[in-house]
């Protein structure tokens, strides 16, 4: 009886010691909301060719004064489809999603010291509407990574862009953007002492039960 009894406290230790071995890291998240005026400048790149009509790289350097976190500069790399019957041209950094072939993935990178974010235009509502002498773009990137403490970034780069274009429209547009960064980085938060605290009371709890059994078990001495 009493080796079964021992036996059936076993299970119990291993239960509270495991656990407290099995406590995890509670997860938690810094949110960065901000927004930036940069400086463009639009061009073309003249060495692509599309087996896809109306298809061009555009490249988009951006630079600002009083950006936070270093980010100071930032080059958007996308491929955009011209629709001469709307004006409007729909961008992606992906160029399969426009039907090109073959070409690199383009992306964005927002950079200017030891912080770094990375994204990509990807969700299909980076348009960009042409006028006499004027482009007016808006849309969305994802962010998907960074680096420094943007390291693990998720979330968004809400932008709205206006260029003037000059008589060559071969030749850079200079512009405005306006950034709108909205995005969280994960951060870890240790349980304070949950392992040793959970593994300390089933120590004790079952020392304190082998000695009550013994207590029980030992004759009286009533000399």
């Amino acid at each position: 009886m009493r080796r079964s009894y021992i036996l059936g406290l076993v299970p119990l230790t291993l239960m509270l010691v495991g656990f407290g071995l099995g406590a995890t890291k509670a997860s938690a998240q810094t949110a960065y909301n901000f927004v930036v005026d940069y400086d463009t400048l639009l061009s073309t790149d003249p060495t692509f060719k599309s087996d896809v009509p109306g298809v061009s790289k555009i490249k988009i350097q951006g630079t600002s004064n009083n950006a936070p976190y270093g980010l100071s500069n930032f080059i958007s790399n996308n491929y955009s489809l011209f629709n001469p019957d709307t004006s409007i041209a729909t961008s992606y950094g992906d160029p399969a999603k426009l039907g090109v072939k073959g070409a690199p993935i383009g992306g964005d990178r927002y950079f200017g010291g030891s912080n770094e974010l990375i994204g990509i235009s990807e969700l299909g509502d980076d348009m960009a509407k042409f006028g006499p002498g004027t482009v007016s773009g808006s849309g969305t990137i994802s962010i998907k990574d960074g680096t420094g403490i943007f390291k693990g970034a998720q979330g968004t780069i809400k932008f709205i862009e206006n260029d003037v274009l000059g008589s060559d429209p071969s030749q850079p547009a200079n512009g405005k953007a306006t950034l709108t960064f909205a995005f969280t980085t994960p951060k870890s938060v240790p349980e304070p002492k949950t392992d040793a605290a959970i593994v300390g009371m089933g120590v004790i709890g079952t020392s304190l039960l082998l000695r009550r059994r013994r207590l029980v078990k030992a004759p009286l001495n009533l000399n």
